[in-house]
């Protein structure tokens, strides 16, 4: 028996599910990034992660590993496309942000028996990236 709620089960609001956003940035950009998501118009306590391990796909199948720096924070889904505004406004590439369920990125971290795992993300060669096990 498990303390989990149904895995189908969603954490959401009147704005939709509640969701983890990531964005990758170059160290140098870091500062500009947080005062892009200080102007949203709701609350962002982000959530900073230097060196993450990173993988680059390119075209031509090969990949290459690397690091990035990654801040993350919840939003709610209805909420992300004011994000993506507020980041191609800002002159950031509005397709650095990725974004999963919460309640899913909880439970991949909570399996019984298990430490919860290092995340690892994945870079298309055009500068995206997507968590490791989500469709790059």
């Amino acid at each position: 028996m498990s303390v989990w709620p149904d895995t189908a089960a969603t954490l959401a609001g009147d704005e939709g599910e509640l969701m983890l956003v990531s964005i990758a940035v170059e160290p140098r950009r870091l500062e500009r990034l947080l005062e892009t998501l200080a102007l949203l118009d709701f609350p962002v306590n982000p959530e900073i992660c230097h060196d993450a391990p990173v993988v680059h796909a390119y075209p031509d199948g090969h990949e290459e590993t690397g690091t990035a720096t990654l801040v993350e924070f919840p939003a709610y889904h209805a909420r992300l496309d004011q994000v993506r505004g507020a980041l191609a406004a800002a002159g950031f590439d509005a397709d650095s942000l990725d974004a999963a369920s919460m309640l899913a990125e909880i439970h991949s971290h909570a399996a019984p028996g298990r430490a919860p795992r290092k995340r690892k993300y994945a870079f298309h060669s055009d500068g995206k990236y997507r968590t490791a096990g989500r469709a790059l």
